[in-house]
């Protein structure tokens, strides 16, 4: 069994700057401002020869027992609980704090084993911070700068002492220390083409939409546990915190995501950083979950949210969460269908499913949906039968005629899926009307079932292999 190792203490200490450190990735959202972590992240990292899984918390703060930094303690808390080893981060620079006595106790009463670490060594005056902390009865401080790498040698022989032969198991193959940047699909090429669906491979899918829609709340009714935090507050989630679960025998890697507000009330750094994270998590998944609030649904923000899921070329999934807060349900559900599929006709049929996180009617309708538009996503048309359809459409509609010549549509091939993307051989492809090409966009989906997701579809003309034959023979 891989050992767990949490990495606890007060806020702005350097835990989630360590914890990028031992990944080897800048995953976790690091910036000079408190309390910057909120929910628990767990990854498997390499420390030189040693690989365990490491946890990232949220700093550990005094609240009472309503307010957000409450339940970010009763997260860290969890956490310190399922870990097998923690590390005790304090502040070399600003020295030892009331509140790292206070926490100390707190991770004492615990009963696992604990190595102190001091961070922000690499400062003038740090070496007093290291000297205090020996009062923290946890034994000999270990001093790191998580940021530079400083001290990583010595804080592996602690890790390595504290945890024993557990910490000795063979390492797994994972990424090297270092400061590359982290994506969120970890070392997945979001457009490979795959011809088969892997049923053993997960299927990653992201959860997203405006803030308090209820997404962590989704999560959290999925798996049946209390693993993200969530609130009345609107934007608890900062960070794209993945969980993974097993649906009816089928692996899924959840993504849950900070809530994207329209683009020019996004001002302050932080923010930015947690959309950016938004973002890299939608390119990165197969199956993106966009979850609109059934009280206020197609803001204008939604409709941005799921035009750049479809302009990604992700499989889209719609959800109307908050259902229970909804009285007249069924005209309700048939006006909210009918917006669907006017308002995002970039994505003709795409799957509606209205449902209550809080009570958790309608998931497994939304799962069901899920993997058959994940099925469709992935879906590959035989050349034959492509261009037989190719040639009764063309038939019952020609292409038209364009100054004064014919446009001239030749063959259809599919040349990838994840999304379905064809090529389209025809005579002058620049003069093709687009309305011509969403005819026969909305007639593949017809045709073959291709509804709900993206479809691509590329103009290609043949050269002509007898181009320039006079002008050699003339010359």
């Amino acid at each position: 069994m891989t050992l767990k190792v949490a990495i606890v203490g007060r806020p702005n200490v350097g835990k989630s700057t360590l914890f990028n450190r031992l990944v080897g990735r800048r995953i976790a959202l690091v910036d000079d401002t408190p309390g910057v972590t909120r929910d628990r992240r767990v990854h498997p990292a390499r420390l030189h020869d040693l690989s365990f899984d490491v946890i990232d918390t949220a700093g550990l703060e005094d609240a009472a027992a309503p307010t957000l930094e409450a339940r970010m303690r009763a997260q860290t808390e969890t956490a310190i609980d399922e870990a097998d080893l923690v590390l005790f981060m304090i502040d070399a620079r600003a020295g030892l704090m009331p509140d790292d006595r206070t926490f100390a106790e707190v991770v004492r009463r615990k009963s696992k084993p604990v190595v102190l670490v001091a961070n922000k060594t690499d400062v003038r005056g740090a070496e007093a911070g290291v000297l205090d902390a020996w009062g923290l009865g946890l034994g000999e401080p270990i001093a790191i700068s998580s940021e530079h790498g400083r001290g990583m040698a010595e804080l592996r022989d602690a890790i390595a002492a504290a945890a024993g032969d557990a910490a000795l198991e063979e390492p797994e193959a994972t990424a090297p220390a270092g400061n590359g940047e982290a994506l969120i699909g970890e070392d997945v090429d979001p457009d490979a083409d795959e011809p088969a669906i892997d049923p053993d491979r997960p299927i990653r899918i992201a959860v997203v939409g405006r803030p308090n829609a209820g997404k962590s709340t989704l999560i959290n009714a999925l798996i049946g546990e209390e693993r993200l935090l969530t609130g009345p507050e609107a934007g608890i989630t900062r960070d794209a915190i993945s969980v993974e679960w097993n649906w009816q025998g089928r692996s899924i890697k959840l993504f849950d995501t900070a809530g994207m507000r329209r683009k020019s009330r996004v001002q302050q750094k932080l923010e930015k950083l947690s959309v950016g994270e938004t973002l890299r998590a939608i390119r990165f998944a197969e199956v993106v979950i966009v979850v609109f609030d059934a009280t206020m649904p197609f803001d204008k923000q939604d409709l941005q949210i799921a035009d750049l899921i479809i302009r990604e070329g992700r499989a889209p999934v719609i959800v109307f969460n908050k259902w229970d807060l909804v009285e007249d349900r069924q005209a309700t559900l048939a006006e909210l269908r009918e917006k669907t599929e006017r308002l995002l006709p970039q994505a003709r049929g795409m799957k509606a499913v209205p449902i209550s996180a809080e009570t958790g009617r309608g998931l497994d309708r939304m799962m069901e949906a899920a993997v058959a538009t994940h099925d469709v996503w992935n879906r590959r048309v035989p050349t034959g039968p492509l261009n037989r359809w190719l040639e009764r459409a063309t038939a019952q509609h020609p292409p038209p005629a364009v100054a004064g010549r014919r446009l001239k549509v030749k063959y259809m091939t599919q040349v990838k899926t994840r999304p379905p993307g064809f090529v389209l051989s025809c005579s002058r492809p620049e003069a093709m009307p687009q309305s011509y090409v969403r005819y026969l966009v909305n007639g593949l989906r017809e045709a073959f079932d291709i509804y709900g997701v993206p479809i691509r579809v590329a103009l290609r003309t043949s050269e002509n292999p007898y181009a320039g034959r006079a002008r050699r023979k003339r010359g």
